[in-house]
């Protein structure tokens, strides 16, 4: 009988070890839909349906939280990276290297940064609105097939920002071998950019001004796409969903085969984690919750 007891101490201990501090009990990651070439640039609304890009077939697609699957937008300007400002959709246009502004209801488009100091941005990829609405881009060089220059025109890969009400941008950090991925903290105060290129992270403190101070690593980590949860938890997209606390420690790994572009919460009860991942759109239900 002891022997049993203990037995039965070990399992259930061993069972409790195993359960994830992010996601739901006894959850794993659901495939919506595999009928992609590259999916990337998960943004939510404030109703919590998701947008996200299916770049190399051009188009915007929307997941409703009713669990429908439709293209939104298409042509959509090689959009990449997309985040909502109210009711307008903010996407990185990569067939012209520009910064666009969609009216979701119309889906009338309007160009809003479309060079640095009269020169071609090399190829916008990532952005987050902070909650003045104050916009902050990643620029990295990838090279695209459909562009008939092959050469940046910019003497650096960085990260810019327009200031609420401006036209103009101004590099807030640079020093990097290739930007990506950058997401800010809900209070506008912190904002985190990887390096993709140099395999690490780096935390900022937002000054009032907008511009970057106080650069740190976080982790020695590079990513693609990044998303924070409720508890200040940090999601990286790479191979599979890293998860590191506030920090730097990581406490999950969401494995997922094969590259994962980017991620963002979402749902009705924004308690859904949606990863882009190469042809796949997928879900995962979660403990937490996400911030917009």
């Amino acid at each position: 009988m002891r022997l049993l007891l203990l037995s039965f101490l070990f399992i259930f201990s061993s069972l409790a070890q195993e359960s994830s501090p992010v996601i739901a009990d006894g959850e794993k990651p659901v495939f919506i839909s595999k009928e992609f070439k590259f999916t990337e640039g998960p943004a939510v609304d404030k109703d919590g349906n998701v947008y996200f890009t299916d770049q190399p077939n051009n188009r915007i697609m929307k997941y409703s939280v009713d669990g429908k699957l439709s293209t939104f937008m298409q042509p959509s300007g090689r959009s990449n990276g997309l985040f909502f400002r109210g009711e307008k959709l903010i996407a990185c246009a990569d067939a012209d290297n520009e910064m666009w502004e969609i009216d979701v209801k119309t889906k009338d488009k309007k160009v809003i940064i479309k060079n640095y100091k009269g020169k071609r941005l090399n190829a916008p990829n990532d952005v987050w609105i902070a909650p003045n609405g104050g916009l902050y881009f990643s620029d990295p060089f990838y090279k695209r097939t459909w562009w008939k220059h092959k050469k940046s025109e910019q003497d650096t890969e960085a990260v810019y920002y327009q200031a609420p009400g401006s036209k103009e941008i101004v590099r807030v950090a640079a020093n990097f071998k290739r930007p990506n991925g950058l997401v800010g903290t809900p209070d506008g105060k912190h904002m985190f950019i990887t390096d993709i290129g140099d395999k690490k992270t780096y935390k900022y403190d937002i000054q009032e001004d907008g511009s970057l101070a106080n650069r740190r690593l976080f982790c020695s980590m590079g990513c693609d796409g990044m998303t924070l949860d409720n508890q200040g938890n940090l999601y990286m997209a790479a191979l599979g969903v890293h998860v590191f606390d506030k920090d730097g420690k990581k406490i999950e790994h969401i494995k997922i085969k094969g590259w994962n572009a980017n991620v963002c919460f979402g749902g009705k009860d924004m308690d859904t984690l949606f990863i882009t991942a190469k042809e796949s759109f997928i879900s995962v239900k979660m403990k937490v919750k996400g911030v917009r």
